[in-house]
């Protein structure tokens, strides 16, 4: 599994192609401001004949409850990779409904839950995933992230710890530990942060979004970096969304929400529907947004 953080397996078909196609550049307008116009990614055609082929499945073949379980789930990551979400949703319950220890639509499941505020469900889901599959990292990931959007930091906190421990090498886990600590103590968060810095290769994407966070890299060095080394269509577009969304947090701590807001409809725009970036930003769209109706009023 690549260092990209999504919140569930992707699915082995082998019918599907999951290649998307870009373009993107960059302008500076400002010095303290970089606007930057995407062309949103769009969807293989080879995606959109493996949903009429799963369609087609599951009206006309006779299938066992798990098959059908399983086909269910099949469709519904597809749609959620194209972002549609509520038929995404309706898939996911009816897998459960045919085969209720099905670990990675409970996943699904909380983090929807979670993108509504629905908070109380969303823990009730990753509860779930970890009962059904105790060495399911992601859901310490998915289950911190809802701790930390229904304002528990402490539990936040321990999950994002539990997600880090696993794996200390990933840059992003160590992004999400940071995040939440910060709410506890902000100055012995930024120190942790440089310290587990130090887990961490150095030509190595996420990285640099920890560097940034250090203050060891510009922006402008962020968004040169990520057009190197890409290995596939839309990579570059996927590490936009990235860098938008966690520099949207740091200008939202500093209180600076309009140029969060921005960056946040940023992460939007590259339609990189499943990753957790993307998920997030319309959620910190939606709060910065009426943190900013409030100082106007």
């Amino acid at each position: 599994m690549n260092q990209k953080i999504r919140t569930a397996v992707v699915v082995a078909m082998a019918s599907v192609s999951m290649l998307l196609t870009g373009c993107v550049s960059t302008q500076s307008d400002s010095e303290q401001q970089t606007s930057i116009r995407v062309a949103p990614v769009s969807p293989d055609y080879k995606l959109e004949i493996t949903l009429a082929k799963l369609n087609e499945i599951l009206a006309s073949v006779e299938l066992t409850p798990e098959q059908r379980a399983r086909f269910h789930y099949d469709r519904g990551v597809i749609y959620d990779r194209v972002g549609l979400r509520i038929l995404s949703r309706i898939d996911f319950h009816q897998a459960l409904k045919l085969q209720p220890n099905l670990a990675d639509a409970y996943n699904f499941l909380g983090i929807y839950y979670t993108q509504e505020s629905e908070f109380e469900s969303a823990y009730e889901a990753f509860d779930a995933v970890l009962e059904l599959s105790p060495d399911y990292d992601y859901a310490y990931l998915n289950r911190g992230i809802s701790l930390y959007y229904g304002e528990r930091m402490e539990l936040a906190v321990s999950d994002m710890n539990a997600f880090y421990d696993r794996d200390p090498s990933d840059g992003y886990r160590v992004l999400w530990l940071y995040l939440a600590e910060r709410e506890i103590d902000e100055q012995a968060a930024q120190l942790k942060l440089a310290e587990n810095r130090q887990n961490l290769q150095a030509n190595v994407w996420s990285t640099a979004l920890v560097d940034f966070y250090l203050g060891k890299k510009t922006k402008e060095e962020v968004f040169n970096l990520a057009k190197e080394g890409l290995k596939h269509p839309n990579e570059y577009a996927e590490r936009l969304c990235e860098a938008y969304f966690y520099m949207a947090k740091i200008a939202q701590k500093r209180g600076d929400n309009a140029e969060a807001a921005n960056y946040f409809r940023l992460a939007l725009a590259t339609n990189i529907y499943d990753f957790v970036e993307h998920r997030y930003a319309r959620l910190e769209l939606a709060k910065t947004n009426e943190a900013l109706n409030m100082a106007t009023n």
